[in-house]
């Protein structure tokens, strides 16, 4: 996670380089594609963020390649990054992966395609969520603790980026819990102005079948 107040509001330590984790493509809820399903006794949590859409590969990009970075990126998304904050803690707690709690099905909402002409600076951009119409994110992409350039170049040298992949760049303070029920949206401001494209609506609705979490 990248932006400063994020890491404090979850005690997390400040990391000297990029760090990453994976979520399935199955995760991915596209837009008008029905609700946020929340597994049984999980506490979800929201976190808007800005994504990158890959337009072709990046394998050991320089770090001091900005040009190369930007160029590779197509465009870009909104994107509500869900997490079973419960599950997630408990696996910190005790050292195991915590893949299973940002992996769940729909634990991805993007908003539509956003053209890059749209954006034409990411770093100078307003990520912002609401949950029921109250405003619980609502802050810069200035914030981010690393350039997305230099994201994508430290991913690039650890694992092969591919045209289509989605990198997601972290999220602003403002992150907490939504139960069902809830409506989330969520876009983002350039010069003060909401992209359309990047527009968000989704409710929270009960998952159901036979997954309860429990303590491993």
């Amino acid at each position: 996670k990248q932006p400063s107040d994020h890491i404090t509001e979850l005690n997390n330590a400040r990391p000297k380089q990029p760090f990453f984790f994976l979520k399935p493509s199955s995760s991915i809820l596209p837009p008008a594609f029905g609700p946020v399903l929340r597994p049984t006794g999980v506490i979800l949590h929201y976190e808007v963020e800005l994504a990158l859409i890959m337009g072709r590969t990046l394998r050991d990009l320089d770090v001091k390649d900005r040009q190369g970075a930007m160029d590779a990126i197509d465009g870009y998304a909104i994107g509500i990054d869900m997490t079973a904050r419960n599950v997630q803690d408990e696996a910190k707690k005790k050292g195991l992966p915590w893949s299973i709690a940002k992996g769940f099905d729909t634990f991805l909402p993007l908003s539509n395609y956003i053209p890059k002409a749209a954006i034409p600076d990411p770093q100078n951009a307003v990520l912002w969520l609401s949950v029921n119409d109250e405003m619980r994110q609502n802050d810069s992409t200035q914030l981010m603790l690393f350039p997305i350039p230099r994201v994508l170049a430290e991913i690039s040298q650890s694992m092969t980026l591919e045209q289509g992949d989605v990198v997601l760049t972290g999220t602003p303070k403002g992150v907490g819990s939504v139960v069902v029920g809830d409506v989330m949206r969520a876009g983002l401001r350039v010069d003060g102005k909401d992209v359309a494209e990047g527009m968000i609506e989704v409710r929270v609705e009960e998952r159901g079948g036979p997954y309860v979490y429990t303590e491993t």
